[in-house]
């Protein structure tokens, strides 16, 4: 369930900071607070577990998006340096 905060008083340089923060990431002012809060507030690790289940969530969500080999990635890398 999601919970809606309104957040009162907040001095001016934070709220340009926040704003040109969400405009660097290309996210809402919204989105770009909650990623704020989450990376202060959240555990520095995730349970193993929840990490798996996140990748599996992405790569669900990617459907039919072609997949590379890691040496497939790598000779990409590479390509064209001398």
């Amino acid at each position: 369930m999601s919970i809606t905060l309104t957040l009162k008083n907040i001095p001016d340089h934070v709220y340009e900071r926040l704003k040109w923060s969400a405009q660097m990431h290309r996210r809402s002012l919204n989105n770009e607070a909650i990623v704020c809060l989450e990376t202060v507030l959240a555990p520095a690790g995730l349970p193993v577990a929840e990490r798996l289940a996140r990748a599996r969530a992405l790569r669900t969500a990617l459907g039919d998006t072609p997949h590379f080999d890691p040496a497939d990635i790598d000779a990409f890398k590479h390509e064209g340096r001398a």
